[in-house]
């Protein structure tokens, strides 16, 4: 039986009430691109399933940490590069939004154990990835944040655009998964940033750069004419070139 593991997002959550807790039943609101594609992904993988074919879906919280294709649009590695490079935290926002967090070695021992499982307890299951008590304000991210990194400041802005804000509940991975736990929490991924800045004496350039923002990734390829403006692949030569 082949297993098939999606790296979902809960993203799909988009809007919700901060006194309303999110589990898999709940009403998806994608409010981005991102999160309806990773619903519509879920779907359609959910009408293949079959007894050769057995998907489940990971709805990550938001990733957080160290890595060897490192992220730094992720709101803690965000705003850890900010406090390393900059001395201060600038939100966006209000700060009073929800996020839910894992660590990205937290992440990749939920894969493991995906792989693992029986088939008739995963096949066609959505998981929350992550931990009841990795549910933060962003506000409360970004203090974690300014503690560790002497002489930070913060200031907050309006609310904008950007309105997702949703808690989650990881109970379902917790019975599904029985073995799964984060090992990693927010104040301890933030050390581990700054041990990492400080070995390898990042720099501004290094933060800012293309490869560690997806965004600006994306951005490159479609100037180069990698991705056409569908963000679809174009013919395999430029792909090789660009790579």
């Amino acid at each position: 039986m082949r297993r098939f593991v999606y790296m979902s997002s809960c993203s799909v959550y988009g809007v919700a009430d901060g006194n309303t807790v999110m589990t898999e039943q709940s009403p998806v609101n994608p409010q981005t691109a991102y999160a309806g594609c990773k619903i519509a992904v879920e779907r359609d993988l959910t009408e293949m399933m079959g007894a050769d074919f057995t998907p489940c879906f990971l709805r990550n919280a938001t990733v957080f940490g160290a890595s060897p294709r490192q992220r730094f649009d992720l709101v803690l590695n965000n705003l850890c590069g900010l406090a390393w490079t900059t001395g201060k935290i600038t939100l966006l926002s209000n700060g009073t939004p929800w996020r839910p967090l894992v660590h990205v070695e937290d992440v990749c021992e939920a894969v493991r154990l995906a792989l693992e499982a029986p088939g008739q307890d995963i096949g066609g299951v959505a998981l929350n990835v992550g931990s009841d008590a990795q549910c933060y304000r962003i506000i409360d991210i970004a203090k974690f944040v300014a503690d560790s990194f002497t002489g930070c400041s913060i200031a907050v802005g309006p609310p904008d655009a950007d309105n997702r804000s949703y808690r989650v509940s990881f109970d379902r991975i917790s019975k599904v998964l029985p073995a799964f736990r984060c090992r990693w929490n927010a104040e301890r991924g933030v050390q581990q940033m700054r041990q990492l800045f400080e070995r390898i004496g990042m720099q501004a350039g290094d933060f800012l750069a293309e490869p560690y923002t997806r965004q600006k990734m994306v951005n490159r390829l479609r100037s180069s004419g990698v991705l056409d403006d569908q963000l679809r692949w174009t013919a395999p030569a430029k792909v090789a070139v660009a790579a």
